[in-house]
């Protein structure tokens, strides 16, 4: 987990293989046992995959094919390389490579090497990473994200589902201050989830809220998709994030009258709430756990927004103010300065090897970015979709559906770099706005994160609901928590439609401010 963000190595579908055929080694065991049918087909999967990449490998270096053809054939190897389980900056950077040589020969391989590490990545603006991801770390480590949950619970309990619009809407504003997709869905899940279940929530709506929540940490800045989109795309980062306001805000509303309106439906799913202990002076006394989330909000985005500062010292205000905030509320808790000492250790080692796997993927994008434009393919596809006489609207609705796609078998990072050098040049031939779609596929991608069959927050979730101290002794299915997560993803996809048909509503605020 980066930054909150999952950027996995997907396990190839020979692991279960491998594993038994080294028991057997080690046992003694009939080499000739029989397969399970599971395991048979993930060495099918792997033989498959295998010969896909052989083959296009030699035909890259072997072949006299058109340049479009190569370009097609670097994004093929690119696909299977990920779904073999290599890590995606690596199966990027290989097959941009391989590409490269087909197409260009050596010296265009080893002047991107020389020049493209150091250009990609020695930017101003890619300097903020480090402090998101620092900032979300801290946050996370030091419990300051624990205290969002309760506050929302005492002033929201009362509504229809207001457990679960709570944890939504606790899921926004920890989304406003640190940007961590799995830090929040672990943050709320083991807070929130015992206490629906107490209350007689069905399993289905507090497993979905709780995944839900965690999807908002990549759309409402600061995000770490975005600042990773606007590099790949050459966009000014104070900006992008700027453009993931609203529409952030949208969708979180969006999921709480979703909520609402399936508690007022079926009752049962969100039974009433008892508030009458909660008084308002417990209410108002809630309000001082959030005051730090509170001013790491105002730093970042109203910082941007008045252009007092730049996404980067944004970033670094922010995550000054984090850590600070973090080590007055462990002190606060009496934890020894040894133990505080341990965390920011552990939150900084996180953040240098994030950070190292973020550069790594935008070196990848980059080399993959200059081998699709020696192939040519985005004119080709610029000039097809141009010549279909596809509009705007066509176009993305075609996107939506490719992304669903894309997003059940590739990792969301993976998803939306490979994606991005292809498609910016037939986007600006119909007209969409950079900024707009850097929100559009950042929502995509985190839909992505729902479904199945690699929803990987759907299985943080259900690890987190399979703990008995959370679950409360209810069994709660990996199947239970993918019907949970449906009406979310359905939300997000309505929420999707609606950008598409008034653009303006992500433009509005980055046009109106001064953010760099």
């Amino acid at each position: 987990a980066i930054g909150g963000n999952h950027i996995s190595v997907f396990h190839t579908p020979l692991a279960g293989w491998t594993g038994l055929a080294s028991n057997r080694h080690r046992t003694g065991m009939n080499t000739h046992f029989p397969l399970r049918k599971s395991q048979r087909i993930g060495v099918a999967v792997f033989v498959v995959a295998l010969v896909i990449t052989l083959g296009a490998s030699l035909a890259m270096l072997y072949g006299d094919l058109p340049k479009q053809v190569i370009g097609i054939l670097i994004v093929v190897l690119s696909i299977v390389l990920l779904l073999m389980g290599i890590p995606v900056g690596v199966a990027m950077l290989g097959a941009a490579l391989l590409g490269l040589y087909s197409l260009s020969g050596m010296r265009v391989v080893k002047s991107t090497m020389e020049g493209v590490a150091y250009d990609a990545t020695a930017s101003w603006s890619l300097s903020v990473i480090p402090m998101f991801i620092l900032m979300g770390m801290v946050m996370w480590k030091t419990g300051l994200t624990t205290s969002a949950f309760e506050a929302a619970r005492r002033w929201l309990g009362w509504m229809p589902g207001g457990l679960a619009v709570a944890t939504n809407f606790a899921g926004a504003a920890l989304a406003a201050s640190s940007g961590s997709t799995i830090g929040i869905t672990y943050a709320l899940g083991r807070v929130s989830i015992p206490e629906m279940l107490k209350s007689g929530y069905h399993p289905q709506l507090a497993v979905g809220s709780v995944a839900a929540a965690g999807t908002l940490g990549q759309i409402i800045p600061p995000s770490l998709l975005l600042v990773v989109y606007a590099g790949a795309a050459s966009l000014p980062v104070g900006q992008q994030l700027l453009a993931g306001v609203v529409p952030g805000l949208i969708l979180a509303g969006s999921f709480a009258l979703m909520i609402i309106l399936q508690a007022v439906l079926r009752p049962s799913m969100a039974p009433k709430v008892d508030m009458s202990g909660i008084t308002w002076g417990m209410r108002l006394h809630s309000l001082l756990g959030v005051l730090p989330i509170g001013v790491v909000i105002l730093i970042v985005i109203g910082g941007l927004f008045a252009g007092v500062f730049t996404a980067t010292e944004a970033g670094v205000f922010g995550m000054i103010a984090a850590v600070s905030f973090g080590v007055v509320h462990q002190l606060a808790a009496k934890t020894s300065l040894r133990e505080i000492a341990v965390m920011i250790r552990d939150s900084l080692i996180g953040t240098l090897t994030g950070t190292a796997s973020v550069f790594l993927l935008i070196i990848g994008v980059a080399v993959l970015t200059r081998a699709m434009a020696l192939s040519q393919v985005p004119n080709f596809i610029a000039q097809e979709v141009t010549e279909l006489g596809l509009g705007r609207v066509q176009l993305l609705l075609i996107l939506i559906v490719a992304y669903l796609i894309l997003g059940m078998f590739m990792d969301t990072l993976a998803m939306m770099l490979l994606t991005i050098p292809v498609l910016m040049k037939p986007l600006l031939a119909v007209g969409v706005d950079p900024l707009w779609f850097g929100v559009f596929l950042v929502i995509m991608a985190e839909v992505g994160l729902l479904t199945p069959p690699l929803g990987i927050l759907t299985f943080i979730v259900h690890r987190i609901a399979s703990d008995p101290e959370a679950n409360l002794g209810q069994e709660i299915s990996l199947g239970t928590v993918f019907l949970g997560v449906l009406p979310f993803a359905l939300t997000a996809i309505l929420v999707i439609a609606l950008l598409i048909a008034f653009p303006e509503i992500v433009t509005w605020l980055p046009s109106g401010s001064q953010a760099q």
